[in-house]
């Protein structure tokens, strides 16, 4: 009975939660002043790319750290003979 009722529960709050959001929001509404020059003077709107550069710059490194430990690991003779193994 606590295993149907437990199930109930999270299935009616799925249904449930997203409904109640749909409702707080008046579709009547008319959307917010966006601000700024509508000319076009102002700052460049976009998104920064900065954040995304250092993740990439991290994995990278990551991952070659991780692919010359994984070579020193091995034999030296098959890095010799070019048989990386990896």
């Amino acid at each position: 009975m606590k295993r149907y009722f437990l199930r109930f529960t999270i299935i009616l709050s799925l249904l449930v939660i997203p409904a109640l959001y749909s409702l707080a929001d008046n579709p009547d509404s008319p959307p917010p002043d966006p601000g700024g020059d509508p000319t076009g003077g102002g700052t460049p709107v976009g998104a920064p790319i900065d954040n995304g550069t250092a993740i990439l710059l991290v994995l990278g490194t990551c991952y070659g750290t991780w692919k010359l430990y994984n070579l020193r690991k091995q034999d030296p003779d098959k890095i010799r003979q070019g048989d990386d193994g990896v």
